[in-house]
C-alpha cells in the first residue's frame, strides 16, 4: 500500500471518524471501501440500452407498414405478433421484442414511432402501462404538439378515360 495525503473540511474528517469507529475500523479502511465502491460503480455502469442502428433499419423498415396502418393499439398487436414481434411497456415509453420468445429488440422511438405519437394517434394508452399520468399530458392537448402527424390526404377525383 502506498500513503496519500489530502485535506477534508473539519466536517468530513470528523463524520469519517464516527463512521470509522461505528464499524470498528480505520478511517482509511472507510475510505478505501468507499473509493472501492465508487470506482467499481464507474467502472461497471452499463451504457444506456441502444439498438444497433444497422439491425434497426432493416426492422424500421420491415414494421413501418404495420406501424403506420394499424388503427388501434389491439390491431397494432397483432399486426406485429403476425410479423414475429410485440409492444411491451419499457419504462416511460414502449419496446419491440420478438414474439413468442419475448427478447428484446430495440425502443419503440427508435423505430420512429414514440409511444406519445402511438398515444395521440390512438387516443389512448398502451393498455396496462404503468405511468398513466402519461396518457394525461399526451391526450390532454394535441394541437400545441409541434411533433404531432398530421394527415395530408387529398381527394383524387381524376376521371379514369
Amino acid at each position: 500500500m502506498e500513503s496519500v495525503e489530502f485535506k477534508l473540511p473539519r466536517e468530513m474528517r470528523l463524520a469519517l471518524r464516527q463512521l470509522a469507529c461505528q464499524d470498528d475500523v480505520s478511517p482509511g479502511q472507510v475510505l478505501r471501501a468507499l473509493l472501492n465502491k465508487e470506482i467499481s460503480r464507474r467502472l461497471n455502469a452499463r451504457p444506456p440500452v441502444r439498438a444497433d442502428e444497422r439491425l434497426i433499419a432493416p426492422l424500421r423498415a420491415r414494421l413501418a407498414p404495420d406501424l403506420a396502418h394499424a388503427t388501434n393499439w389491439d390491431d397494432l398487436q397483432k399486426r406485429l405478433n403476425c410479423a414475429g414481434y410485440s409492444l411491451r411497456e419499457a419504462g416511460g415509453g414502449l419496446a419491440v421484442f420478438t414474439h413468442p420468445s419475448g427478447a428484446r429488440v430495440c425502443k419503440a422511438s427508435e423505430l420512429g414511432f414514440s409511444y406519445g405519437r402511438l398515444m395521440r394517434r390512438f387516443r389512448s394508452p398502451f393498455p396496462g402501462h404503468a405511468h398513466t399520468w402519461l396518457a394525461d399530458r399526451f391526450l390532454s392537448d394535441t394541437a400545441s404538439d409541434p411533433d404531432e402527424d398530421i394527415s395530408l390526404v387529398e381527394p383524387f377525383d381524376h376521371p379514369l378515360t
